[in-house]
């Protein structure tokens, strides 16, 4: 057994392998706090040669019982991973990917599981060194080492590995990974924060985590498994020059056309020929010869496409690297939605919907982390049709993964629930897809949600960032395609308003980049993203005056807490009964925040409102009040004005003209404005049906103090 520990932050973060799971490839134990993590790295024992893709699988999960917690529901043990593990999971593999080898041709999984968290420091950044560490001290080829850590802004200052606590006053959080060679993922987001500060931030994590890669290289060194080797290189094909010589201007026919799929089916067509006519060499090369053929083609046509860019500044559909694809916006979409947008951006479309709902609608989470509510949703799909193809509908990792960036940028810009208490759902449709669907989820739901009259903080739009290093040189590209994100060696997303980030996104395929290139991606996606809300401006940029007929009607009430008893009623009576019979929905938090969810428009609210005052308020001389008729008597009807609270109205204040018989002036159960004339000094409520009327009236002159009987003076 070997354990190594280093200090990060307010804590020690300590490794230990050999003890556990001894069977596997590379296992480790992480500790930091409270929270330990166990990491395990396994690959097959069979090859795939000429694989172009690193089969990786990771898959975090959390255990109840590292909580002391036992499932919610009728299943009490973990099945599906939840959206979290599967953020986590994402989280992970990124910075992982690009450091196997593609040759190793062997499916590797790692499997990190938060057994103990002490629900103070998050266990997503322990999970990610815990695997880590597992691939290194394994014999699995890894071009290690990479670390990563969670740095927080609070109250102005960068904290590592900031706390649960520490995080609820967060301006800024980010997980950022990195190597000896700099930067290689940013995840998080902020409180438009400006690009200065994220700079900041991402600068004081670079040097943590160089001195974490040391710490883990060491580990390695000490406790790690010699590497499996990889598989010898396929030798080259002989004939490389005379196929790039004709294939060439073949590819420089169509890699430049202004459609995708003229682009993409060009390349198709000219890869389909250059096989033809070089099959008989291509089989004499050996079982691998085809595959290795086609890979050779993909790398001249990647290159074309690279060095256009260096070379020309003109990419693959003829735009230069700043540039942005034609942007059209529409609101309205969808007549029965409470919000609806359509925002297309080039050959990326995605179409926006709004949904208000009641504070039961909100999201409930079981997990590690502690039982929590969510009153902000935002759902992504990605059906197989937005790109032209047959396939699964589902969702999947993409999915969730994309959905929740976009979540990430609209929620710091969304009203508090004290001003705004609806529960709001958004989902994105993506009915196109080249290029950053995300990003047009964050301006279609910017644009659902000011449809949908939620009064934002501000409006917020996202762009997709790409960068191309080749023969020394950097070009940045902005509002990057679907071809420039799988050959380029960056994706770099950033959403924000017009005064600053709300989110922030980054992976690399290469080693690694230093802080002025972010620099750059990041003034020119500023740029870029000013652009892209100046076009949706055009269409709407302030909230709707009203919310849509069709969303429910909310009211709010604020009352004393020690009246929430008398709301409530014994075993919830009163509150029940205020539903029913207003058709409403009535909430109360614990502070005396009553909020009342009408589906069927303002009246039910009204109703529920006021039988809610009826429980709390104190009735008032002099006001008139719409009572119900509970009693009648020879000499008057106890009518109720307020909830459990009923007044007399003698027969002589029922009308102006004389009265022989109460029925003939009011019925059981009938609705009728009264005024309260009097509080007599045995509490008494008198009402007066003929005074309701009379905007003359005056409370009584006759000397009898309106109210309850004052105290007598001891002697």
């Amino acid at each position: 057994m070997h354990t190594a520990k280093i200090r990060i932050g307010d804590e020690d973060l300590i490794l230990e392998t050999g003890k556990i799971a001894k069977q596997a490839n590379g296992a480790v134990i992480a500790r930091y706090g409270g929270s330990v993590v166990m990491a395990t790295a396994c690959c097959s024992s069979e090859t795939t040669e000429g694989m172009d893709y690193v089969p990786l699988m990771v898959d975090y999960n959390e255990r109840y019982y590292s909580a002391g917690k036992i499932p919610g529901g009728f299943i009490k043990r973990e099945t599906r991973p939840k959206d979290k593990e599967i953020l986590v999971s994402r989280l992970i593999d990124r910075p992982m990917r690009p450091l196997f080898h593609k040759s190793f041709g062997r499916d590797i999984q790692v499997i990190p599981m938060t057994v103990s968290t002490d629900q103070v420091h998050t266990p997503d950044v322990v999970g990610m060194m815990a695997a880590f560490a597992s691939v290194m001290v394994s014999d699995i080829p890894f071009d290690g080492p990479v670390s990563a850590i969670r740095v927080g802004s609070i109250e102005g200052e960068l904290v590592a590995n900031p706390t649960f606590q520490q995080l609820e006053k967060a301006e800024l959080d980010l997980v950022v990974a990195g190597n000896n060679k700099g930067i290689v993922m940013v995840e998080g987001g902020g409180d438009q924060v400006s690009e200065e500060r994220m700079l900041e931030a991402i600068s004081f994590a670079e040097g943590i985590l160089k001195d974490l890669c040391q710490f883990l290289a060491d580990f390695a060194a000490a406790a790690g498994k010699e590497k499996l080797p990889l598989p010898e290189a396929l030798p080259p094909l002989g004939f490389e020059d005379e196929v790039r010589a004709e294939a060439e201007p073949l590819f420089a026919e169509v890699l430049f056309l202004d459609d995708k799929f003229a682009r993409s089916g060009g390349a198709r067509d000219v890869k389909a020929k250059l096989c033809e006519k070089y099959a008989e060499r291509i089989e004499a090369y050996g079982e691998m010869g085809m595959t290795v053929f086609k890979s050779f083609l993909g790398k001249v046509q990647s290159t074309m496409m690279r060095r256009s860019i260096v070379n020309e500044a003109k990419r693959c559909d003829g735009r230069n690297p700043e540039e942005i694809r034609p942007i059209s916006t529409e609101i309205g979409l969808l007549p029965r939605a409470h919000g609806s947008s359509l925002f297309t951006r080039g050959e990326t479309q995605s179409i926006g919907v709004v949904t208000l709902g009641s504070s039961y609608d909100e999201q409930i989470f079981d997990d590690i982390d502690g039982d929590r509510r969510s009153s902000f949703m935002l759902h992504y799909n990605f059906p197989p049709y937005s790109v032209g193809e047959t396939g699964r509908t589902g969702t999947g990792r993409r999915e969730i993964g994309h959905g929740h960036l976009a979540q990430r940028a609209i929620e710091p810009i969304l009203p508090p629930k004290e001003k705004f208490p609806y529960t709001i759902r958004v989902v994105s449709e993506i009915t196109e897809s080249n290029g950053s669907s995300s990003m047009a989820t964050v301006c279609s739901g910017t644009m659902g949600l000011l449809a949908a009259g939620v009064p934002l903080k501000a409006p917020v739009a996202g762009i997709a960032m790409g960068l191309i290093q080749e023969d020394g040189k950097n070009v940045v590209l902005s509002d990057i395609l679907g071809e420039e994100d799988h050959m380029g060696d960056m994706d770099f997303k950033v959403t924000g308003s017009e005064e600053g980030i709300t989110a922030f996104q980054m992976d690399i395929k290469i080693d690694g980049i230093s802080i002025d290139i972010m620099r750059t991606a990041l003034e020119q996606a500023r740029r870029g993203r000013i652009h892209i809300l100046g076009e949706m401006f055009k269409t709407i940029k302030e909230p709707s005056q009203a919310i849509s007929e069709f969303a429910p009607t909310v009211v709010t009430y604020q009352v004393d807490s020690d009246k929430i008893g008398a709301i409530i009623g014994p075993g919830g009576q009163n509150i029940r009964n205020i539903s029913e019979t207003s058709g409403t929905k009535v909430n109360i938090d614990d502070d005396g925040v009553i909020t009342i969810f009408a589906k069927d428009g303002k009246k039910g609210a009204d109703i529920a409102l006021n039988m809610v005052k009826g429980f709390v308020e104190e009735p008032e001389v002099g006001t008139i009040y719409e009572g119900t008729v509970k009693r009648l008597m020879d000499f008057g009807a106890f009518i109720e004005i307020l909830a459990g609270k009923e007044g007399l109205c003698h027969i002589s204040k029922m009308s102006k003209e004389r009265v022989n018989r109460v029925e003939d002036v009011v019925k059981e159960g009938q609705k009728i404005s009264v005024r309260l004339v009097e509080v007599d000094r045995m509490g008494r409520l008198n009402l007066s049906i003929v005074d309701a009327d009379n905007p003359d009236w005056k409370p009584s002159s006759t000397g009898r103090p309106s109210g309850p009987p004052p105290r007598r003076p001891r002697r």
